[in-house]
């Protein structure tokens, strides 16, 4: 890898970092440039400015939910086994880039305000590939779209704010017996919404 090359990674892995810990609005360039060891002018040159540096950190983020999902897509098996299997990849994909959830989190709760067309460049065609994906095992019995949308605020909102123990210790992405206990609940709260429809159609 090149020094410039190098240096633009550098910036990215930076900013990353930052937009997941502060959101967009809570970040500046100059930021940026000191966390990743490196003068405003030198982002600037490698990057552009914060906006074109979201939007580089956005797509990545995109970019590696989207291949996940499709590739879990790829090999489920049309039941209700194979929907889980692809809520439980969506979850481990959140636990091992915890960045991932982080920078929508903050996006959903009015953050790049001014940065509108990414929901509609990334969210919705992800949402209606996963939606077109389970449609059959789910069955029109139930709001398909909460059902999916479930899966995401649930797994975001257990990145963000974990889950308090017995001593008041919040628990989350990174305590791996929580997100035993997490992946374990999703598996049993989306199992029970196809049981019910199973149920209803039966």
């Amino acid at each position: 890898m090149s020094s410039s090359e190098n240096g633009r990674e550098r910036i990215i892995e930076a900013a990353t970092r930052l937009f997941a810990a502060l959101g967009y609005d809570g970040t500046s360039t100059r930021m940026i440039a000191e966390a990743a060891g490196l003068n405003v002018a030198t982002v600037a040159y490698h990057v552009g400015g914060k906006r074109d540096l979201y939007l580089v950190v956005m797509e990545r983020a995109h970019h590696a939910e989207r291949q996940v999902l499709e590739q879990a897509i790829a090999e489920m098996t049309p039941d209700e086994e194979g929907l889980l299997e692809v809520v439980d990849r969506y979850v481990m994909l959140c636990v091992e880039r915890p960045e991932i959830p982080a920078l929508w989190m903050h996006r959903w709760l009015a953050d790049a305000a001014d940065v509108a067309h990414l929901d509609d460049e990334y969210v919705r065609p992800m949402m209606d590939l996963a939606s077109e994906a389970v449609r059959d095992i789910v069955g029109d019995e139930a709001d398909l779209d909460y059902l999916v949308w479930t899966v995401v605020w649930c797994t975001h909102g257990f990145g963000a704010g974990g889950i308090l123990d017995q001593d008041g210790k919040r628990r989350k992405l990174d305590d791996p017996q929580a997100v035993a206990r997490f992946r374990a609940h999703m598996r049993r709260t989306i199992a029970a919404a196809v049981r019910m429809r199973a149920d209803v159609t039966g």
